[in-house]
C-alpha cells in the first residue's frame, strides 16, 4: 500500500516529453522535448522539488511493519525538512512507498539531497519528472469470437477474464458509462485487497478507485476522469458489453472490452495530459498491494532512459516479483526514429501499435479527376458533393512553413469562406483543434494531411467540420495540384464504414509507433514485443464528441476513436487477464510467451506484416517483434519460454557489470552478484533471440529451456529461416516431451561463413513444429565483423 500525505508539492521535472498522442486528436509532434523547472536567480533561497528516494533496508533493524519502516525513511530528512514538514513550516513528505520501492518521495533542496547521500542505506535520489498518455471491432480482429478460443467454454476458455482484477494506471474512470455495468458480474475475489475513494465511485466491475493527485478542482481529486484517456483505455482492456456503440452513427455495433467479465482497479495518476512519475509510482504501489494480476500502463516514458533510472520499469519489476503481469505502451515515436521504444525492461510486455481492417471513409475528389482516400468520423449526409475552391494558408511558401498548420494566427488574412481547406500535421495544435479555427474563420470543410514524419497512418476523428484525414504522400500531390493550377477545386464524399478489406492489408505497422533498434534503453533485448490494435480503436468517452459536444446521449453512452499506442496496449492487457483466468498458475513471463510465441507475423492478404502507408515496405522485427497478437492460439500456446525474478536479477548482474548498489535499488533486496550466476543478455530465456557477430566474437551461441504446457508425449522439430547468408544450427534439432511441465533446454549458434565485408543488420524466425502447435521466437543479428 501506499501513504499518500495532503500536501501540495511544487512539481519538479527533469524531462518532459512531447510527443504521445493526445487523446483528443493530437498527433505527436516532431522531435523530442525536455523541459527543466526554472532554476531561479543566483542567490534565491534554494528552491524545493520532488524527490523519489530509494534506500536499503538495515540487516539490522526490522522494519517489516508499515509503520517502523516510514520511521525508517524519515531519518533520512534533514533536521530542517523534517521540522517543516511536522507542522512548522511548509510539507516536505509526499508518499511513502512499500511495494514499488524501498523509499520514499519528499520535496527536497539539492544541498539537502546531497546531504542525504552520505546517510548509510541511501541508494538513489530521481527527481521527479512528468510523463504523458502515449472497441467495437478490435476483439474480433485480434481473434476473440463468442464461443470459441479464449472466449469459449473449452479447457482454454479464458471465461471472459472471470475472476482476474485488471489495475489501470491513467487519468482516471467515467464510471456512470455503461461499459462500466456491473450487471452479471460476480463479487470481487477474496483475494482483493482494495477500496474505492469516494466508496460510491465503485461496483462489481470498477472494485478500486483511487486518485493520487493532489488539486484543488473537485473532479481532479477523485477518480473521475477529466480527460477520457483513461475511460478509453479502460473500457478497452475490461469494459462491459454494450450494444449499439457508435462514434457519430459510424462502426456501430455491440463495443466489448477485450476481457469483459474482468475486475477493474482504477489509479488515476494523470489530468490536463500530465503525469508525475512520483504518482505513477505511488499507485503502482497501491496497486501490488491491493492484490491486482494484470497492470496496465499506457503512458509514456523517455526514449534512452535507463531501466536503473525508469521509475515505471522500477515499480513494474517490484510488481512482477509478486506475480502481476505488467503491459505498456512503446511509445508515439515512429516515423523515422529508431531506437525510440520505451518502456523496454525485459520484464514488461512492450506493446507496439497497428492498423485493422477497418476504415471511416472520407474520399477527396480534385478538379482534375485525381481521388484520394481518406477517413473521418463526422460524416454529414448533407454536405455538398459540388467541388468548392481549395485553399491552402500559406501556399507560396516553403513545405515547411508554419502556415500550413492552419493555427488561428497564421488564418489571419486568409480568404478561407465557403472553401475547403489544406492543413498540415502537428505544429502544436491538435487535428481537433485546426478545424475548430477554419471552421470560426468560415471554411466549408477541411483536408488535413499527415507531416512527413507522420508518413501514412491517419485516423478516423470526430471533427468538427466536415474533414478528411489523408496521407502525406497523398496531401504532397494535393499542394502540388494546389500550385500548379489556376483555380483549384475540390469535394469530400463521405462514405462509411468499410470493413474487412485487404487493401491496404491489415494489421500494419503505425507509423506512429515507436521502434527498437541496436541499442533499446540499454537492455539490449529485442524490443518492442508485440503488435496490438492502436488505430482508429472505438472505446468508452466520458464526453460528447464531434459537432454534438452539447448534444448528451441517453445513458452517457459516449465512444471515440483514438489511436497511439495506448490504445494496443489495454488490448494486450485484456488478453493477459483472459490467460490469466485460463491458466491462473501461470508466471508473468509464461503469458507473456504464450503471445508472443503465437503471435501472427501476416497480414490479412497473406503477405508479411508492413508499414502503413507504405508501399509494401516490409517491417522489420524492430517495428514488430514477435508480430500480432492472436487470441485465438495463445490460449494453447504448446511451449513457454519461463522466467523467475532470480533470472533478471543474474542478468542484471552481467548486464550492470556486478554494481551491487544499482541493482538492489532496481529489485528491493539486497544483492550479491557473487552469490549468483550470471546471465549475459542473450542468455535470458527471452522469447526472442539477439545476437552481435563482431571480430572478436564472430560465433555465437544461446541457450534457450522451453517448458510443456501443451499435450504430454508431443514431440517438436526445428524450423529455422535467416537472412543474409547466415548459418544457424540448433542442437538438438528434436525435443520430445513425455509430461507436461517438463522442460527441454538448446542450445543456437549463429556464424556468417566468409565473413563479412561491411555491418549488416538481418532477422530470423525459430520455430518448434509439433503436430499441433507452432512456437515460433523472431531473431535479431547484427553482423559487424569489421570491429
Amino acid at each position: 500500500m501506499v501513504d499518500h500525505m495532503p500536501s501540495s508539492p511544487l512539481r519538479f521535472f527533469a524531462l518532459f516529453i512531447s510527443f504521445l498522442f493526445l487523446c483528443k486528436g493530437a498527433t505527436p509532434a516532431r522531435g523530442r522535448s525536455y523541459a527543466h523547472e526554472d532554476r531561479g536567480d543566483a542567490g534565491a533561497a534554494p528552491r524545493l522539488q520532488t524527490y523519489i528516494i530509494s534506500v536499503l533496508q538495515p540487516e539490522s533493524a526490522t522494519v517489516a511493519d508499515r509503520e517502523e519502516r516510514e520511521r525508517w525513511y524519515r531519518s533520512f530528512l534533514s533536521v530542517d525538512a523534517a521540522a517543516e514538514d511536522a507542522g512548522t513550516g511548509e510539507r516536505r513528505w509526499v508518499y511513502s512507498y512499500h511495494e514499488a520501492l524501498t523509499g520514499f518521495a519528499a520535496r527536497l533542496t539539492e544541498e539537502e539531497v546531497t546531504e542525504m547521500k552520505k546517510k548509510e542505506g541511501f541508494l538513489h535520489a530521481y527527481p521527479d519528472y512528468v510523463l504523458h498518455p502515449a472497441t467495437t471491432h478490435s476483439p474480433e480482429f485480434i481473434g476473440l469470437h463468442m464461443g470459441s478460443g479464449l472466449w469459449g467454454g473449452g479447457a482454454t476458455s479464458g471465461r471472459l477474464g472471470e475472476g482476474v482484477i485488471v489495475g489501470m494506471i491513467d487519468s482516471g474512470v467515467t464510471l456512470g458509462h455503461p461499459s462500466f455495468n456491473d450487471e452479471g458480474m460476480p463479487p470481487p475475489p477474496s483475494r482483493w485487497k482494495g477500496s474505492c475513494n469516494p466508496p460510491m465511485f465503485c461496483n462489481k466491475k470498477v472494485i478500486g478507485a483511487k486518485n493520487f493527485i493532489t488539486d484543488s478542482d473537485t473532479k481532479k481529486a477523485t477518480p473521475a476522469d477529466d480527460d477520457g484517456h483513461g475511460t478509453h483505455t479502460a473500457s478497452t482492456a475490461a469494459g462491459s458489453f454494450v450494444r449499439g456503440a457508435s462514434v457519430l452513427g459510424n462502426a456501430n455495433g455491440t463495443a466489448s472490452g477485450v476481457a469483459p467479465r474482468a475486475h477493474l482497479a482504477i489509479y488515476k495518476v494523470c489530468t490536463g495530459g500530465k503525469c508525475q512519475a512520483s504518482d505513477i509510482l505511488a499507485s503502482i504501489d497501491a496497486a501490488i498491494a491491493d492484490g491486482v494480476d494484470v497492470l496496465s500502463i499506457s503512458l509514456g516514458g523517455i526514449p534512452d532512459l535507463s531501466i536503473f533510472k525508469d521509475l515505471i520499469a522500477i515499480g513494474a519489476f517490484r510488481a512482477i516479483k509478486k506475480g502481476v503481469f505488467v503491459s505498456c505502451a512503446a511509445g508515439n515515436f515512429g516515423g523515422d526514429e529508431s531506437d525510440s521504444v520505451i518502456n523496454a525492461a525485459p520484464w514488461i510486455l512492450t506493446v507496439a501499435a497497428s492498423t485493422m481492417d477497418r476504415s471511416i471513409v472520407a474520399s477527396v475528389k480534385l478538379g482534375d479527376g485525381s481521388i484520394f482516400h481518406g477517413q473521418s468520423t463526422f460524416q454529414p449526409a448533407e454536405f455538398t458533393h459540388e467541388l468548392l475552391p481549395l485553399v491552402l494558408p500559406g501556399a507560396n511558401l516553403s513545405d515547411d512553413s508554419p502556415a500550413f498548420t492552419c493555427k488561428p494566427e497564421f488564418l489571419v488574412g486568409v480568404d478561407i469562406k465557403g472553401k475547403i481547406v489544406l492543413c498540415k500535421g502537428g505544429g502544436d495544435i491538435s487535428d481537433i483543434d485546426k478545424g475548430a479555427a477554419v471552421l470560426k474563420a468560415g471554411a466549408a470543410a477541411m483536408i488535413l494531411m499527415n507531416a512527413e514524419f507522420q508518413r501514412g497512418t491517419t485516423a478516423a476523428s470526430a471533427h468538427l467540420l466536415p474533414a478528411s484525414h489523408i496521407s502525406f504522400v497523398d496531401g504532397s500531390k494535393i499542394i502540388d495540384y494546389i500550385r500548379r493550377s489556376n483555380h483549384p477545386m475540390a469535394s469530400i464524399s463521405f462514405e462509411g464504414t468499410r470493413l474487412g478489406a485487404s487493401s491496404p492489408p491489415a494489421p500494419a505497422v503505425a507509423s506512429f509507433s515507436s521502434l527498437g533498434g541496436l541499442s533499446v534503453s540499454d537492455t539490449h533485448i529485442l524490443k518492442p514485443d508485440v503488435l496490438g490494435p492502436g488505430v482508429n480503436v472505438l472505446a468508452a468517452w466520458h464526453s460528447p464528441v464531434g459537432p454534438s459536444l452539447e448534444s448528451p446521449v441517453p445513458g452517457g453512452a459516449y465512444f471515440n476513436m483514438v489511436s497511439g499506442t495506448s490504445m494496443a496496449t489495454p488490448h494486450l492487457s485484456g488478453v493477459a487477464a483472459l490467460l490469466k483466468s485460463a491458466h491462473p498458475d501461470w508466471s508473468p513471463a509464461a503469458i507473456r510467451s504464450a503471445i508472443m510465441t503465437t503471435a501472427d507475423i501476416r497480414s490479412n492478404d497473406g503477405q508479411r506484416i508492413i508499414f502503413d502507408g507504405t508501399l509494401n515496405e516490409t517491417a522489420n522485427v524492430f517495428a514488430i517483434g514477435a508480430g500480432h497478437v492472436n487470441t485465438s492460439r495463445a490460449a494453447d500456446p504448446g511451449l513457454v519460454y519461463d522466467l523467475v525474478p532470480r533470472d533478471y536479477v543474474s542478468y542484471l548482474c552481467a548486464f550492470a557489470l556486478d554494481d551491487e548498489k544499482l541493482i538492489s535499488g532496481l529489485v528491493g533486496d539486497r544483492v550479491s552478484c557473487s552469490d549468483i550466476p550470471r546471465i549475459t543478455r542473450e542468455q535470458l530465456n527471452y522469447p526472442s533471440i539477439a545476437v552481435e557477430l563482431r571480430k572478436k566474437t564472430p560465433t555465437v551461441a544461446v541457450n534457450r529451456t522451453v517448458t510443456n504446457v501443451g499435450e504430454a508425449g508431443e514431440t517438436y522439430k526445428v524450423e529455422v529461416e535467416a537472412g543474409g547468408g547466415l548459418a544457424v544450427s540448433v542442437v538438438p534439432q528434436t525435443l520430445k516431451f513425455s509430461t507436461l511441465g517438463e522442460k527441454q533446454s538448446f542450445t543456437v549458434t549463429f556464424s556468417k561463413p566468409g565473413g563479412a565485408t561491411e555491418f549488416s543488420s538481418e532477422e530470423g524466425i525459430l520455430r518448434w513444429v509439433s503436430s499441433e502447435h507452432v512456437v515460433k521466437i523472431p531473431m535479431s543479428i547484427i553482423v559487424d565483423l569489421l570491429e
